[in-house]
């Protein structure tokens, strides 16, 4: 039966609307009720219009859970129960099969037809996407015309599934449309709570049809909870001895073979005999649209980790060919770069060999051979199978289904976790090497503790040693990794310390490109020339310290080996960097991965790490007692309360609520509450013989002069006539600044001078060199202003906002940028220069930005005299040398440095319009810079995660708190911004640098100008 959009309007299913605003606040929002939640429970629940407290009376929590389980919107969409029975072999010889059926018991699930069923019906639907296309843009710069990859509907993968639906025959007598349903699975062993033995195995299902912009949300309800995949009990180990005597060595071997059977026991059951009859027939279902459409379910991708992959693909984990998707060999693995390594993995493409399995099994239930006997061995080996029949290959194979390609590699896990992670142990085993006493490991815990954070979460505070990485998850990997390069400058010699640099580098732009949200034809190529680059630095890197150092296991790794093989008396033993695993191996398949299905956001383990959230909030709601099920249970009251929303409502939260001040059209927002008014003749006081308080007038901004540095000289006649009413300047705290990022989303960073002062300005340099300038921003003030001379454009008061700062200017004679493997190195201007502090419009302000200290060049008094002063921050006397501009603190930043973004829209050349190219040039001229010292020129602007982000990236809730298991969450940091979280999808658009007066009012006054100040 075609199924329809069924929304009930609140108070559905409850008897009034104060009930349903109150089980709504419980089933959204945050896991903890912290703070912000208690302030939404008073906003959207307490104070609300139609809520009458009169109406809880007698109000049961357990009955309302009740009415709510018995009235569902979709009854298909409830859970099951089954006991899912698995062959246990017992090396006797039979040929009817000698194994014995264990029941594991439990197995809680979804069917996936009726998932999609409910997802058709779903209110977000209305934003799924059933046909798929190619995105393309023209080129800025060169005009040339090139494609644009992102989202799963506009990928070659499902282009071409496309294609072969409409050639495939339409049912007798049907007419309807033929459209794709893409399924997007991710599952993951998680504990639901700090202590305990308490786990889940959930099993979530996406519908790529919706933009990874929303299913990366936990909040957003894309997340459809399919299955818990049940662990084998304890009891196994009985039923085996009961069978007959094993050695120890065979029980492991078996209980191996038992775990891989009951994942594709379990597969069996999800791919049951409806969801192969929709694969081949299709479903009929009414679409959001009104329209019927026959919906073909398509399995794309399937995110996992490397464990849960090989049991997926059933192949031999440590095998003589462990990649999932080819048979590159073992010993090959760190030949990544190579085009012999290329050539092996296109030819090489794994080809399930069910003949092969079904051999093997025979070897085993029929004729008693061991299950990784000789027999079996020579059989599966050559390509490290095992004889566990996929049930992939079983149900859906038969219509083309090759289950390898949807194991699509992962960011987190293989190189944040995997690759990263190996090469920052052996480097610090390399510092151990050089410096045995640990001198030079404490100097680098030292200088991590130095960075200053970024961002909403971007760059946390590094409050542990990072060289002991305890309870480090994936997102703080991503931290040290962007941080490290002025880090680990200069620990080593010379030879070795260009040579980590470069390595440093290298890793950290492979990472920037591996997590870009939107790539392009042009990207690609550049990640494809990174990845031999980095391949190569990594291989010279291992080369070079294994010659030059002798190093051995760290402490942490010394104690893992001894517990596996409970020996507690050996030593440290040698130990070197390891390239050959798969995780280094995956480096090589993510260009292509990223042609195929899109970027790797869309497919990430980061959206099921997240999903995770839900499910330990749902067990702190339980009993304990079978907490599973008392967590599917609550799950399903969520969806039901999900679709009860008033027709015609958004179901994708917004990044920006109606009531923040900081409206995305705007470009920025201070606030305009005035409290605490100053004197200016009390702050000039204050500051009095202070350099900082040397600073350019407001003329350019009253007389709409084009901004260049305050290189322009007013004479004092026109500095008299500008004057502040009643002598008064307001200093807000922060400022927030809206930008456009590079995949054409808004985004929004806080400047707070006290904690993230340093803003990015577009250069307005006439010859090509950097393209931004860089200013750390000491106070933010608002003053009333009038211009009265004869020049003035308006005789009215206005209300003009200021950003006072000191400006920074590239170091002379650095080269930096790819070809040198450097990040630009700027430092402060000199006091002595004119020009070295200044007044700033809030309006050219592209973004914030992330410096991090050149530790070796050390610190001085000579940029600013000795001691207290408004130019530096509360408690500092002296000054760094210098300072790296952090490049890769986020994905934005990454493209704004690289100058592809696709929504950046300012020009190099002109200084005002399009994307500046990442350049190598000699620094030691006034080329495209701001000089230290003579104030003749500067330098800067323009726009940017994990989120990683990531900063580990990140998508995340901005209610949630903390990250969960291996992924990245929120900060508690009171700036908003970086380049993890959720974003509202809107139109590119370039901010007008020239209207002088943006963000400013006029207002009315009565005041007298005579009591104003002459400024």
């Amino acid at each position: 039966m075609p199924t329809t959009t069924n929304e009930q309007p609140p108070p559905w299913p409850f008897v009034n609307i104060s009930i349903y605003r109150l089980m709504n606040w419980l089933y959204s929002g945050s896991i903890r009720k912290s703070g912000q939640e208690v302030a939404r429970l008073v906003k959207d629940v307490l104070l609300a219009d139609d809520f009458r407290l009169e109406d809880l009376a007698g109000f049961s929590l357990t009955q309302q859970g009740r009415r709510l389980d018995t009235n569902s919107t979709c009854p298909s969409d409830n859970w099951r129960e089954v006991d899912v029975p698995i062959e246990v072999p017992t090396r006797l010889k039979d040929p009817g099969g000698n194994g014995k059926v264990f029941m594991v018991t439990g197995l809680l699930y979804k069917p996936l037809v009726d998932v999609i069923k409910a997802a058709f019906a779903d209110p977000a639907s209305k934003a799924f996407h059933l046909y798929p296309f190619k995105k393309f843009r023209k080129h800025p710069v060169n005009g040339v015309e090139e494609r644009i990859f992102g989202e799963l509907y506009t990928s070659d993968v499902w282009l071409r599934a496309h294609d072969d639906l409409q050639r495939q025959p339409s049912e007798p007598d049907c007419k309807l449309e033929k459209v794709i349903a893409a399924l997007m699975l991710s599952s993951d062993a998680t504990m639901l709570a700090s202590f305990g033995t308490a786990k889940a195995w959930p099993l979530y299902l996406y519908f790529g049809n919706l933009s990874k912009y929303i299913r990366a949300r936990p909040n957003s309800g894309a997340c459809h909870h399919v299955a818990f995949i049940p662990s084998l009990p304890d009891s196994i180990t009985q039923f085996i001895s009961s069978l007959r005597s094993f050695t120890k060595a065979a029980v492991g071997t078996l209980l191996t073979h038992c775990r891989r059977e009951l994942m594709h026991a379990v597969w069996s059951v999800l791919l049951d005999d409806d969801f192969v009859h929709a694969y081949e027939h299709g479903l009929v279902l009414r679409c959001a649209d009104g329209v019927l459409r026959r919906v073909y379910p398509r399995i794309f991708t399937y995110s996992a980790d490397y464990p849960e992959k090989i049991l997926l693909a059933t192949i031999r984990d440590k095998g003589l060919f462990p990649c999932p998707r080819c048979l590159v060999p073992k010993a090959k693995l760190a030949e990544v770069g190579f085009v012999r390594d290329m050539r092996l993995r296109l030819q090489a493409l794994r080809v399930y060999s069910l003949d092969k399995v079904r051999r093997a099994r025979d070897f085993i239930y029929c004729k008693g051979k061991p299950v990784f006997g000789a027999a079996v061995k020579r059989l599966l080996d050559p390509e490290s199978l095992v004889p566990t029949i996929n049930s992939f290959a079983k149900r859906l194979g038969q219509f083309g289904f090759d289950h390898f390609p949807m194991l699509v590699v992962d960011v987190m896990h293989e190189f944040e976790l995997g690759t990263w992670k190996a090469v920052f142990s052996h480097l610090i085993r390399v510092l151990y090497a050089a410096s045995p006493n640990g001198q030079l490991v404490a100097e680098l815990d030292n200088r991590f503790r130095t960075i200053p954070t970024f961002g909403r979460g971007v760059i946390r505070r590094f409050a542990n040693n990072a060289s002991e990485m305890k309870r480090l998850a994936a997102r703080d990997f991503e931290d040290l990794l962007q941080c490290s390069i002025p880090v680990f400058e200069g620990l080593l010699p010379h030879s070795v310390d260009k040579l980590v640099s470069i390595t440093l580098y290298r890793m950290a732009e492979w990472h920037a490109l591996s997590k870009l949200r939107m790539h392009t034809d042009s990207s690609l190529a550049l990640f494809d020339k990174i990845t031999n680059d980095l391949c190569c630095a990594l291989r010279k890197f291992r080369d070079r310290t294994a010659k030059v150092y002798k190093t051995f296991e760290l402490p942490r790794e010394r104690e893992a080996r001894q517990r596996h093989t409970k020996q507690s008396s050996s030593g440290p033993k040698p130990k070197g960097l390891n390239l050959g695993t798969y995780k280094f191996h995956a480096i090589g398949d993510y260009v292509r991965t990223i042609r195929l299905y899109g970027t790797t956001d869309s497919y990430t383990t980061q959206i099921g790490e997240l999903a995770h959230r839900a499910i330990k909030a749902f067990y702190v709601l339980t009993n304990k007692k079978d907490a599973l099920k008392q967590i599917a249970k609550h799950e399903i009251r969520r969806r039901h309360l999900r679709r009860t929303v008033p027709t015609g409502e958004q179901v994708e939260e917004q990044l920006f609520s109606q009531d923040n001040p900081c409206s995305p059209e705007l470009h920025h927002h201070i606030s305009d509450i005035c409290r605490s008014p100053e004197d200016i003749a009390n702050v000039l006081r204050k500051h009095e013989g202070d350099p900082a308080s040397k600073v350019h007038h407001l003329l350019y901004r009253l007389l709409n002069l084009e901004f260049d540095g305050g290189d322009h000289v007013f004479t004092d006649a026109q500095r008299n006539a500008v004057r502040i009413l009643d002598n008064q300047l307001y200093f807000p705290a922060t400022m927030q600044v809206n930008y456009t990022t590079y995949d054409v989303r808004r985004e929004r960073d806080t400047v707070n001078p006290r904690t993230h002062g340093n803003v990015m300005v577009l250069s307005r340099e006439s010859e090509p060199g950097h393209p931004f300038w860089y200013a750390r921003v000491l106070r933010i003030f608002r003053a009333n202003v009038r211009h009265c001379g004869p020049d003035a454009r308006n005789l009215s008061a206005q209300s003009m906002e200021i950003l006072w700062v000191r400006w920074y200017g590239i170091v002379p004679d650095h080269r930096y940028g790819p070809a040198s493997a450097r990040l630009p190195k700027i430092g402060f201007v000199p006091d002595e220069d004119p020009s070295a502090f200044g007044f700033l419009d809030p309006s050219l302000v592209i973004r914030s930005c992330h410096l991090i200290p050149a530790f070796v060049d050390g610190r001085t008094t000579s940029l600013l005299r000795a001691g207290p002063s408004a130019g530096r921050a509360e408690g500092e006397v002296d000054d760094w040398n210098a300072y790296y501009v952090n490049i890769f603190v986020d994905r934005d930043m990454y493209m704004r440095h690289n100058g592809d973004g696709v929504g950046h829209c300012y020009s190099l050349a002109t200084g005002g319009g399009g994307n500046a190219a990442d350049v190598e040039i000699e620094q030691g001229d006034s080329e495209g810079n701001k000089q230290d010292g003579d104030g003749e020129d500067e330098d800067d602007p323009d726009p940017d995660p994990d989120t990683d982000g990531d900063a580990e990236d990140e998508a995340g809730d901005d209610d949630e708190g903390d990250d969960e298991g291996d992924d990245e969450g929120g900060d508690e940091d009171d700036d908003e911004g970086g380049d993890e979280g959720g974003d509202i999808e809107v139109d590119s658009f370039e901010w007008d640098d020239d209207d002088g007066d943006m963000g400013t009012s006029d207002i009315e006054s009565d005041t007298d100008t005579d009591t104003d100040m002459m400024f």
